[in-house]
């Protein structure tokens, strides 16, 4: 019988659950438990690959070819674990999925309910990924907060398993926030008893409540947590901000949550093995020299749109001893100044990540441009690739007319076009290329060094890819196609010639990186940028790293 953990929020959002789910994920791990992971979002749509960035953040592609939440980057990053389709479940999937059952006659013409039809649902989706993952533990988030009227369902649901499969295979813990009053200069439990007594009045007891602050919490208010939340006190965990997320595995296992966890289901385990973390946390710490880097994007004022291209690019700096200095750029912002060097003129290496839509292009071309003229480190992603063909075919033809055909359809130039299969839809949800692909790396190249292999898999999420019609004038121009898929001889991989490192790759290196482990080519590109002197880029370093 595996083991159920349900993590819900109160207070606010964006408190810390991703964060705090991932980290309990970790502790288990290091104690030889396996853990499989699942996210709830009670939002209807089926999924976010259709939302705004700015609505939503990162869309997370599993490598079965799910768009997802971007805290099943966390989970993966944390845990070290690669989630499916079955780590992420809407409310939209639910209710889709019901219907489509009801207008196919599977209930026989009974009327459809909330409990028991929709909870069982949402239930099923917990046994499916217990059972396709083997798993000991089934670590599962609810999405929003207590008392949200979308997500009354899935706390039904969770409130069932508890009769579904044992109380002593089920344990429920609630992250909160514990507001500060700049008046009173104290913080406050009110919120948090709100939050545990609305969880008590659907029928959900938490057996742990993890207080999240940004201040120290003192003694009495773990004490004051206890008496009116009816939780012993060991079992109130204080979650105060740290300088890294990655000192949150750390944390939890200093007041105690992996052997209360342990304790509670009963789950035989091996002794704790931080040890690679702690070396992790500790390196973190230490101060480094700055690798100061340009972050050229549409959704910038939202950095959570760019959260696993952000963890890369730290996790590749860690690894070649330097801390990330990373600077957004509004590439609305590029191709309005007249002059890219006013903005870009410290960086020491640009990466243009992936997006959609005109808006902005032509400050991500003017990047490109700056990039290669000047040989600075470039790193494109996705949207970056078709950027970096862009600007060269226009250095090619002599004309600002190549193109994606996404953003001017009827150009002269289609040097980025459409997939065929692409052509035909007509609808735009979970339809892209999606998930893992292969990919055979030419020998000797810029990728071939990084990956040190000819044969990888890669994540993908696009419509769009380099047109082969043009492979031999941009070749004799210093483009080396150095990756492509053996499936159907797609581009996968850009370079050229002639540069310290300029690289595009058609796929999302972003989403396998790993803090202990960086993806090669954020490595690599890292490698190059550190090494590159830039006026501007090397503030002096702190007393104590001299």
């Amino acid at each position: 019988m595996p083991k159920y953990i349900f993590v819900t929020g109160g207070v606010l959002s964006s408190v810390g659950k991703g964060i705090t789910v991932a980290s309990i994920g970790t502790i288990l791990k290091s104690r030889g438990v396996t853990v499989a992971v699942q996210k709830l979002d009670p939002y209807l749509n089926v999924d976010p690959g259709t939302m705004s960035p700015y609505q939503h953040g990162e869309v997370f592609v599993t490598k079965d070819g799910a768009e997802t939440d971007l805290d099943l980057g966390n989970y993966e990053r944390f845990i070290d674990i690669e989630c499916t389709q079955d780590s992420n479940t809407t409310s939209g999937q639910i209710y889709s999925t019901l219907i489509t059952r009801e207008r196919r006659g599977d209930f026989l013409g009974g009327t459809i309910q909330i409990v028991p039809h929709l909870t069982d649902e949402i239930k099923s989706r917990f046994k499916k990924l217990a059972e396709k993952s083997g798993a000991e533990v089934i670590l599962i988030e609810v999405g929003g907060t207590v008392g949200d009227i979308e997500g009354q369902p899935f706390l039904e649901a969770i409130r069932q398993m508890r009769n579904d499969v044992g109380k002593n295979n089920v344990l429920y813990i609630h992250v909160t926030f514990l507001p500060y009053l700049n008046s009173t200069q104290e913080l406050k439990t009110k919120p948090t008893q709100h939050s545990v007594n609305e969880l008590r009045r659907i029928g959900i007891q938490p057996d742990i409540i993890a207080c999240r602050s940004d201040y120290p919490i003192a003694e009495n208010l773990r004490d004051k947590v206890s008496l009116f939340c009816d939780v012993e006190k060991k079992a109130v965990i204080p979650l105060v901000t740290v300088k890294s997320i990655y000192e949150i595995p750390l944390v939890l296992e200093e007041y105690g949550v992996g052997q209360l966890i342990i304790d509670k289901l009963g789950i035989t385990a091996k002794t704790t093995d931080l040890k690679h973390w702690r070396e992790l946390v500790e390196r973190i710490k230490t101060p480094h020299e700055p690798v100061r880097i340009a972050l050229v994007g549409k959704y910038v004022e939202l950095n959570d749109a760019y959260y696993s291209v952000r963890e890369a690019l730290y996790h590749a700096a860690l690894f070649n001893n330097r801390s990330l200095d990373l600077f957004w750029v509004h590439s609305e912002d590029l191709d309005k100044c007249g002059d890219p060097d006013s903005l870009l003129r410290t960086a020491q290496g640009i990466i243009v990540p992936g997006g959609f839509g005109i808006r902005g292009i032509e400050g991500m071309v003017k990047a490109a441009k700056y990039a290669r003229e000047n040989k600075i480190p470039y790193f494109g992603l996705c949207l970056g690739l078709h950027i970096m063909v862009i600007e060269l075919a226009r250095q090619v033809f002599k004309s600002d007319e190549p193109n994606s055909t996404e953003f001017v359809p009827e150009t002269k130039y289609p040097v980025i076009d459409y997939m065929l299969e692409q052509k035909k839809l007509q609808t735009k949800g979970g339809n892209m290329r999606l998930g893992n692909y292969p990919c055979h790396l030419a020998k000797g190249s810029l990728a071939y060094k990084a990956y040190k292999q000819t044969d990888i898999l890669e994540r993908h999420r696009h419509r769009l890819e380099f047109n082969d019609k043009y492979h031999d004038e941009l070749q004799k121009a210093g483009m080396v196609f150095s990756g492509i898929c053996p499936d159907n001889n797609l581009v996968e991989i850009c370079e050229m010639k002639n540069h310290p490192w300029m690289l595009g790759c058609q796929f999302h290196p972003e989403f396998l990186s790993r803090p202990q482990r960086p993806h090669p080519l954020f490595r690599e590109f890292i490698g190059v940028a550190k090494d590159v002197l830039r006026e501007g880029a090397q503030p002096p370093l702190p007393l104590a790293a001299k």
